[in-house]
Parts: C-alpha cells; sequence; structure tokens
C-alpha cells in the first residue's frame, strides 16, 4: 500500500505493520496482559487509518480534524510504549526504533496540521 506521492501515508502504514508484528510477538511471550497489548493494537494502527481517510477528506477542516485524530492516536501509542518499556514488556531495541517511529509521526502530523490553519 506504497503512496509513492505521500510520506505521511507511508510511513504511517509501515508504522502500523510494526505494530501489528510488534503486537504478534508480545502474545506469543505473555498471553496474560493481552488486554493491554490491545491497547498499543488498537492506537498504533488508528494513526494510519485516520491518515489514509484524512486522504478523501470532503474539507480542509474534515482533512485537518481526521490529523488531529491520528495525532492524539500517534501520543496514545507513545504513551503504551514507553509503559511497555518501563515495564520491561519490550526491549530497549525495539522501544527505541518504535518509539522513534511513533515521534516522526507525532512531528509530521504537528508540521502538517499547523500549516492547514494556517491555510484556512
Amino acid at each position: 500500500m506504497k503512496n509513492l506521492d505521500n510520506p505521511v501515508v507511508n510511513k504511517s502504514f509501515t508504522f502500523a505493520t510494526r505494530i501489528v508484528r510488534c503486537y504478534k510477538y508480545l502474545i506469543k511471550k505473555d498471553k496474560s496482559l493481552i488486554s493491554l497489548y490491545n491497547q498499543l493494537l488498537r492506537s498504533g494502527t488508528s494513526i494510519g487509518a485516520n491518515i489514509s481517510e484524512s486522504q478523501a477528506a470532503a474539507s480542509r477542516t474534515d482533512f485537518r480534524n481526521k490529523l488531529r485524530i491520528s495525532l492524539k492516536e500517534a501520543y496514545e501509542t507513545e504513551y503504551w510504549l514507553k509503559l511497555f518499556n518501563e515495564s520491561e514488556i519490550l526491549d530497549k531495541k525495539e522501544f527505541d526504533s518504535l518509539l522513534t517511529d511513533c515521534l516522526e509521526l507525532i512531528k509530521l502530523l504537528t508540521s502538517i496540521i499547523k500549516n492547514v490553519k494556517l491555510k484556512t
């Protein structure tokens, strides 16, 4: 599902696939925390889903609102990643890599939202 013209769509899709793989790994590792893993899966994949939905927005306001939802989901994902790191659910290498990607999405979304505001 690569969209060569849209880096944020690509990055969010790649991030979502990494979150799905992480989820599958965590479930194999310890099923007792599945309710927490589900939170990470939901928020981490929702970022890209809302970005994708924003591509068919009816207006600039609709576009900006979809991206705001994506940004909120990215912040929630950051929370879960940090919790999993502090709780030693994720190893440091996996945490650092996922967090870096999540923070990059937060920066991109913040920038896009600010630019859309300036134009409306």
